[in-house]
């Protein structure tokens, strides 16, 4: 290990990776609770410098300061393939047999072939429970994945998985029934209730992924806090009316915005796209979306207050992993959208902390990327858990242990393949099928240091590359000019290498871009 800090610092940084490198017994495995968000901008969290300053998550930015932070995260497009990335540790194009079938969300896979991780836990000594939104094929997992369910199974349940957040038909341990209430409040209280020891094997070390369906569309607060955020305004992004001359064509027709009489943003009139539920109300104001988006939000921050003091009053915050993160973020105006899926940072790019009391620095901000894999391979190290597959996740250890380290430049890869996974990505998509999720195409990802490198799979289409240490808000694209030619040409290469290493086939198909042509 590289080190120019003092030597007694260098130890103790080595210390703490050997720690996490250590098997352990039973008893002395950590509790891990993974609180997992819905379409969340980090700009909805205060933690966040980005978030308007009227925003405030107090218990959200407690856990943060009790760990680390990441100022960003990858870890899938959109709600279906980030959650099967953190199921399997591969990214979108190494889940095999996962395919979309029958009415949407409907899905399937084989789970003899796509194998989650949760599973493993069990047959190590582990309890494991899910509770709340359920996307990734109509088997749950129940009894083989997870000890214990009470999940809202959209795919298995088409006619009500518009139902975010009132009369849910859930699933409890197999057992199908509809449910009222307010969904991320009844998520909670059986999260507490499963903290405190009920349904569960109090003898034995727990794993609950808790999946809230806020602040996804149609996003709608919690009576107690709708109107709580009245009259409060957010600055309006650079590029929210366009034109976008350096970007992608697509980006013309995913605009969102309209300019109303006052100079003001108000949303489009579009047909809504029933598949994906979003609240699309012609006319609203921006910072009445924005407003609403953050409401809906509040919700959330007091569920995070109820689960740290369950985990205190019960003694077992000390020996609890505590992660929270949100599947993707959601583009609120940022280049014209009301959307997630685009490879920007305010689209997909999700808020990300991780506690675990004095194992791991506190009140630190890790500034370097990771994705949905990547988590999953730390969670196995500090559970001393070896999975029997390969998975695509970097060791992040070394992040853990000395977040805020400068030496770092290992490159993150993500990629979109809309609704297709494993060997269904391997060939290249009808033009229909490329768009198919938010009318954005395919892509792939990558961030290497303060650069993200983005090549999407359209014939002759630009690449970009934002410099995010100068441009946070990726409004000038590098790629386009002459004198980055050579840094053009590294990323590109970076990338290719990386989709190798992850074993993927994208490689051998993808169309040559502007550049290349030239």
């Amino acid at each position: 290990m590289k080190c120019s800090a003092p030597l007694q610092i260098c130890f103790m940084v080595l210390l703490m990776v050997c720690r996490m490198s250590t098997s352990l017994s039973a008893d002395e495995r950590p509790n891990i609770l993974f609180i997992f968000s819905d379409d969340q901008s980090y700009k909805t969290l205060s933690c966040y410098p980005e978030a308007p300053d009227w925003v405030h998550t107090p218990n959200i930015d407690a856990l943060a300061r009790s760990g680390v932070r990441f100022e960003r995260a990858y870890f899938g497009a959109w709600c279906m393939p980030s959650r099967a990335s953190f199921l399997t540790g591969r990214l979108q194009h190494g889940v095999q047999t996962m395919t979309m079938e029958g009415k949407y969300p409907a899905s399937t896979y084989d789970p003899k072939v796509c194998r989650f991780w949760p599973a493993e836990l069990r047959r190590n000594g582990y309890h494991t429970a899910q509770i709340g939104k359920w996307h990734t094929g109509v088997d749950t997992g129940n009894g083989r994945d997870w000890d214990h369910q009470i999940v809202w199974n959209r795919p298995g349940q088409p006619d009500n998985a518009g139902n975010y957040f009132y009369d849910q038909i859930l699933t409890i341990n197999g057992t199908n029934m509809r449910v009222p209430g307010y969904s991320t409040d009844n998520y909670t209280q059986w999260a507490v209730e499963y903290i405190k020891g009920e349904n569960r094997d109090a003898k034995k070390p727990w794993y609950l992924w808790l999946c809230y369906g806020a602040i996804h569309g149609p996003t709608t607060p919690a009576d107690r806090h709708e109107g709580k955020l009245a009259d409060h305004s957010a600055p309006v992004p650079e590029d929210i009316f366009g034109p976008w001359p350096e970007k992608p064509e697509y980006l013309n027709s995913t605009q969102a915005w309209q300019k109303g009489d006052d100079g003001s943003p108000y949303r489009r009139s579009k047909k809504v796209d029933a598949t994906n539920f979003n609240t699309n109300t012609a006319g609203q104001s921006y910072h009445d979306w924005v407003q609403q988006s953050n409401e809906c939000a509040m919700a959330l921050d007091e569920s995070v207050g109820h689960l740290m003091d369950a985990l205190r009053d019960s003694g077992q915050l000390d020996n609890t992993i505590i992660i929270y993160a949100a599947d993707q973020g959601f583009a609120l105006g940022e280049h014209g959208m009301n959307n997630k899926v685009a490879p920007y940072d305010a689209a997909i790019a999700s808020p990300m902390m991780i506690s675990y009391s004095g194992k791991i620095p506190q009140n630190k901000v890790c500034r370097h990327p990771i994705n949905a894999p990547d988590v999953v391979q730390l969670l196995c190290s500090f559970t001393g858990l070896a999975l029997p597959w390969r998975t695509d996740g970097r060791d992040i250890r070394p992040l853990i242990a000395e977040p805020e380290r400068s030496d770092w430049n290992q490159p993150m890869l993500m990629t979109h393949t809309g609704r297709r996974y494993g060997a269904d990505s391997e060939s290249q998509p009808a033009d229909e099928a490329m768009y198919e999720v938010g009318g954005i195409p395919w892509y792939v990802l990558l961030r290497q240091g303060k650069y993200k490198y983005i090549r999407t799979l359209i014939e002759g289409e630009v690449e970009e590359i934002y410099d995010l240490d100068n441009d946070p808000e990726e409004l000038k694209n590098l790629a386009v000019g002459s004198e980055n030619l050579a840094l053009l040409g590294l990323l590109r290469e970076a990338a290719i290498n990386e989709l190798l290493r992850t074993d993927s086939k994208l490689d051998r198909w993808m169309p040559a871009t502007a550049a290349m042509k030239q």
